[in-house]
């Protein structure tokens, strides 16, 4: 079956491209929109896929399509085919070592913020890479082919095909304006800071290192701002609407910011960079990881 599977792979490769495209944007339209064709021509590879393997490869409902688990499978075969045809390309034009194609990576919205100038660089020196930065509440599903590489915050993930390897560390404090600190009369100690508002992420069941330990000394009610978005965050914590956790390099970008309390080891953010092992070891996200330490090999000095 999975021969099968990976022979329909190469004597069908427009309509499993297609299929690719409908699982990673979840849309008909989104999927047309990114291969340049009209969405009947997504409708009928779909089709004409499914007839062919005598299976649903997706759900269908009212916000789009949902790959079921033989599209799972399948798309797990064409995530990995696409790399290695790219690779196959290049060798055959003489040029084995150089990136193309897409390079997708997944992140924090607050992580991105930083990561975007490292991006830049590498597309800079690979000029026939396409770079694909997303953010997103969930979690993006690697197994899925939904990127290549990850960002990620907290706890080692601990999917088993998944290589994970240590990132960097953030440092965390706790800091709010100027313009808030003299409106509230300011914090001349940790004691006072239940007579304060927090800005914060709006799960405030949230396993943050520091919204744990701020859980433990603070009401939840006093969390008077809350938001799903790391830069809309900072943004209400420099506005004034009250204290908030932020990382330092950020902290050193926003003169108005004022720091309460220095950062703590048991506030430390670790991150994880996260690869599927099937494309773990592909030339253009082993060039990546190897970029990409080298580009931030400071960063948690900051």
């Amino acid at each position: 079956e999975p021969f099968d599977r990976v022979r329909t792979t190469l004597e069908n490769w427009d309509e499993v491209r297609t299929a690719f495209h409908v699982a990673r944007e979840g849309t008909v339209s989104g999927a047309a929109a990114a291969l340049g064709v009209h969405h009947a021509t997504v409708i009928r590879h779909i089709d004409a896929l499914e007839a062919r393997l005598g299976t649903k490869l997706f759900q269908r409902h009212a916000r789009g399509y949902t790959a079921t688990e033989a599209g799972v499978d399948l798309m797990q075969v064409a995530q990995t085919t696409d790399d290695q045809l790219a690779q196959l390309q290049n060798r055959l034009k003489g040029r084995g070592t150089e990136v193309g194609g897409e390079l997708v990576v997944t992140t924090l919205s607050g992580v991105s913020i930083r990561l975007a100038s490292v991006l830049a660089g590498f597309q800079c020196r690979h000029p026939d890479l396409t770079v694909r930065l997303l953010t997103d509440s969930r979690i993006f599903r690697l197994e899925y082919g939904e990127a290549h590489v990850a960002i990620r915050a907290g706890s080692a993930p601990n999917e088993p095909d998944n290589v994970v390897q240590p990132f960097v560390s953030s440092k965390i404090g706790l800091y709010a304006s100027q313009s808030y600190l003299d409106r509230s009369g300011g914090v001349a100690s940790e004691d006072e800071l239940g007579d304060h508002v927090f800005v914060t992420f709006d799960n405030l069941n949230s396993r943050a290192p520091f919204y744990t330990w701020l859980s433990e000394r603070v009401p939840p009610e006093q969390a008077k701002f809350r938001t799903t978005d790391n830069a809309t965050m900072l943004e209400a914590i420099r506005g004034g609407a009250g204290l908030g956790f932020v990382a330092v390099w950020q902290a050193r970008r926003c003169p108005e910011l004022v720091e309460v309390l220095a950062p703590r080891p048991e506030w430390v953010a670790p991150l994880w960079l996260v690869t599927h092992m099937d494309l773990h070891r592909t030339p253009k996200v082993q060039a990546f990881l190897t970029y990409l330490k080298a580009a931030t090999k400071d960063w948690d000095t900051l």
